[in-house]
């Protein structure tokens, strides 16, 4: 095949790129007589040629290969970060375990339950599952989409929009926070599991040291039943504390099993998702065998029709409380573990083309289901504990602590067997817990390790997670003293409050209209190359949700919040908090949602200009956003069987060319 010219050319021997010889493959041109050479050029990359300000179109010759076509060589691959590269799951199950214990967690069983009884039992179903698919559904996808996609952290992964890195950062701090008392949870799970092994259970009116409390059966609201004082004396100490400002000494007991837990979650998480997506093939799915059983045992139990009857009792007048509708929010929220960076971290370890819409479904309409059939579990023995009380079932239906450490072992403690049922509850109680703070401490080393690569060298990740783990043992000391609860239920209240639904406000608002939701689509399409039909329909309905539904329903149970928190004082039992302690607690939500302005602030700093130009650049991705994915690096490049080379004089307008 011949050459083809663009454009006339004026007659001379051919010039080839390195010498070449015509017809060898390499970029040829005419040569042109001296009179038409600039003088003083030669090839673009000569060093100190610079290139006309405003060149003509230039005119390119390309003459085609004869012969066979050699390969190319591919472009070079971008350099490698600092350190050793990210790590990858081992399977698509063991991210969706991993998610999926991640979200099931001590709520599902502990809290769901009682809001359903308290907001007209199955009448609360229908709030919670309209905001599932206009709240929790569509910023679970946001989460796992932008993870996914920017295969980075909390932190990192907002290079698709730097004016919105103090939302990684409030992230972090809140999973910080929540990591710190959580773990106190399992400690209080390890307290009663290695209590589980005595018979009688120390906790049931068959221990000699209960005789006396057991003597009384009434129902009365003063009475201190057998497992509520073993919960407050023995293992809290609370009853020697006067408050907030009086912790009092650290109840070693707890201690001890506090530090067994984070030994536990270092062992865990020592060599990250690797260790960790092997562990949850047993802690994430162990919680539903016990739920099983403890449903199939229930169902055999005198009074556990009362009980379900009492959890699914209809009342359709509280349809129209916005009490209802701001809990339905709440548990969707809380419950999904949204905002707290864990699951954006997962994903970001997730294969590209991994179908993350299908994973939103799996596991959050998995999570929610699992809070409906626990409740069967809980009211089936509550209601057989009412009928051998002799009282109402609401007497004896509690939530938080109290159901997972009065409230139910009181009722396993009735059972025959007794430690059998005891031993298998706390065991599904911790299996629960250790794979939520799997996914916290996971959203913590992701986001630190990504801003400093160098740390994910093995030596240096076990130290610096070592560190960690020892840092919050040492700041959880003040959680297992004898006021210890009350810094736990003022943390628990505030960490997760305010603070949080701000963080995923901003979220959703930086993503729709910073980012660009059309661009966020675009990228979920880009992650599922072969989406079927209903994924795209679904992405639509997304679509509206993040745009419209999604931030009003935020707004309002932001709004709901602040009416709650400022018309309702916060109390553990009969202790009223002071002023002060309120006040700390506050600036600890507040500490959470500065960080959003706070970092704002050093984006636009860091940029040029005015502050239009500023504000533009700092909500642009930054060049390194779209090579993260990997999709630019090879989708975009085009090998082609010949070398192109510009000369000054394909920049020049030559006489005569009608090019």
């Amino acid at each position: 095949m011949g050459p083809i010219a663009a454009g006339p050319m004026a007659a001379g021997p051919a010039v080839c790129q390195g010498g070449a010889a015509p017809g060898s493959g390499e970029l040829c041109r005419p040569a042109l007589p001296p009179e038409q050479e600039m003088p003083g050029t030669g090839h673009l990359d000569t060093p100190g040629l610079t290139a006309p300000s405003a060149p003509p179109e230039p005119t390119v010759n390309i003459f085609h290969e004869q012969g066979p076509i050699a390969d190319q060589p591919c472009p070079e691959p971008p350099a490698p970060p600092e350190g050793p590269p990210r790590e990858t799951w081992a399977g698509r199950y063991e991210f969706l375990l991993s998610c999926l214990g991640y979200c099931v967690g001590l709520g599902n069983v502990w809290r769901f339950p009682y809001l359903c009884y308290r907001n007209g039992g199955g009448v609360f179903l229908i709030p919670y599952f309209i905001l599932l698919f206009l709240t929790g559904l569509p910023l679970f996808l946001m989460e796992l989409s932008l993870g996914q996609y920017g295969a980075a952290g909390p932190i990192t992964v907002w290079k698709c929009c730097p004016i919105l890195r103090g939302v990684g950062v409030g992230m972090l701090l809140v999973s910080s926070l929540v990591s710190l008392y959580y773990n106190v949870i399992i400690a209080w799970t390890f307290y009663y599991l290695g209590s589980s092994f005595q018979s009688p259970l120390p906790w049931s009116c068959d221990a000699p040291q209960n005789a006396e409390l057991c003597q009384n059966p009434s129902g009365s609201a003063t009475h201190t039943s057998a497992s509520e004082a073993f919960w407050k004396e023995q293992v809290l100490g609370v009853t020697h504390s006067s408050g907030l400002g009086d912790p009092g000494p650290v109840q070693w007991p707890l201690a001890l099993c506090l530090l067994a837990a984070w030994v536990v979650v270092f062992l865990c998480m020592l060599k990250g998702i690797r260790s960790s997506g092997k562990v949850v093939y047993f802690t994430a799915t162990f919680p539903y065998v016990v739920i099983l059983i403890l449903i199939i045992r229930g169902a055999t139990l005198s009074g556990s029709l009362d009980g379900v009857s009492f959890y699914l009792s209809s009342d359709w007048s509280k349809l129209q409380s916005a009490q209802v509708w701001s809990d339905a929010a709440s548990q969707i929220f809380y419950s999904l573990g949204i905002g707290f960076g864990g699951l954006l971290s997962m994903a970001s370890y997730n294969k590209f083309d991994n179908n993350v819409i299908r994973d939103t479904l799996v596991i959050a309409i998995g999570n929610c289901c699992t809070s409906f059939f626990a409740g069967f579990a809980i009211f089936s023995v509550l209601g057989h504990m009412a009928l051998k009380k002799g009282v109402p079932v609401g007497s004896v239906a509690d939530s938080g602590p109290g159901l997972a450490f009065v409230a139910y072992p009181e009722a396993l403690s009735l059972l025959p067997g007794s430690p059998f049922w005891s031993i298998l509850f706390f065991l599904m109680l911790f299996t629960l817990g250790v794979d939520t703070m799997f996914g916290n401490i996971e959203s913590i080393t992701t986001a630190i390790l990504d801003e400093f690569p160098a740390l994910r060298e093995w030596r240096r990740k076990a130290l610096f997670l070592g560190a960690l783990c020892i840092s919050f043992y040492l700041l959880g000391l003040l959680l297992i003293t004898q006021g210890g609860i009350f810094w736990f239920t003022l943390i628990d209240t505030y960490s997760t409050g305010f603070g949080l639904v701000i963080i995923t406000l901003f979220m959703c608002l930086g993503i729709s209209f910073c980012y660009g939701i059309d661009q966020f689509c675009q990228d979920i399409r880009d992650m599922i190359c072969h989406c079927p039909p209903w994924c795209s329909h679904m992405l639509g309905y997304f679509k509206l949700c993040w745009v419209f539904f999604t931030p009003c329903l935020l707004l309002f149970t932001l709004i709901y919040t602040f009416l709650e928190m400022y018309g309702v004082p916060l109390r553990y039992g009969s202790y009223t908090y002071p002023a002060w302690g309120t006040s700390l607690g506050i600036c600890v939500g507040v500490l959470t949602c500065l960080q959003v302005p706070l970092w704002a602030i050093v984006a636009l700093c860091r940029e040029s200009g005015t502050l239009s130009d500023r504000i533009r650049k700092a909500t642009q991705p930054l060049n390194s956003w779209r090579a993260a994915s990997g999709r630019d690096m090879s989708a975009e490049v085009i090998n082609v069987p010949f070398t192109i080379t510009l000369t000054s004089s394909d920049f020049t307008a030559q006489p005569d060319s009608s090019t």
